[in-house]
């Protein structure tokens, strides 16, 4: 979501709106790729993933599901509009950066204390990582 501070209840709202369109942009859009399998041949790691498929489409096609609600998932997957559902998540995380950088600027750091932090006659030490006091 940025870099932007978010504290106020508005932006709370706004963030729990984005977050459930992502999670449904996720798992009935965008398709991913699971490890199968991961052999080592000395220093050479060889990776096999399975073919790429969105998290409902896993879902639905696992044997332990159950019917009623993998025929829910396909309803609701039917009712997904990508291009408007991706204009959505823009609009709100527009109206989020607009919420969050019209507020009043975190207050700044109080300056540093520079004479307490300096030292007085300060000596280096003579450890054998000093170079003068190395002999050779």
């Amino acid at each position: 979501m940025g870099y932007l501070r978010y504290d106020t209840a508005a932006e709370l709202v706004l963030l729990n709106q984005i977050w459930e369109l992502d999670g449904i942009f996720t798992n009935y859009l965008l398709p991913q790729q699971k490890l199968v399998s991961k052999t080592r041949n000395g220093a050479k790691v060889t990776k096999i993933h399975d073919a790429p498929a969105t998290p409902h489409r896993r879902a639905a096609a696992d044997p332990h599901t159950d019917p009623r609600a993998a025929a829910r998932m396909n309803i609701e997957y039917r009712k997904v509009r990508p291009a408007a559902l991706s204009r959505q998540i823009l609009s709100l995380t527009g109206r989020l950066e607009t919420l969050s950088t019209a507020k009043q600027p975190a207050p700044s750091k109080p300056p540093v204390n520079e004479d307490w932090n300096r030292r007085p006659n300060r000596r280096f030490s003579n450890e054998s990582t000093y170079a003068p006091s190395r002999r050779y």
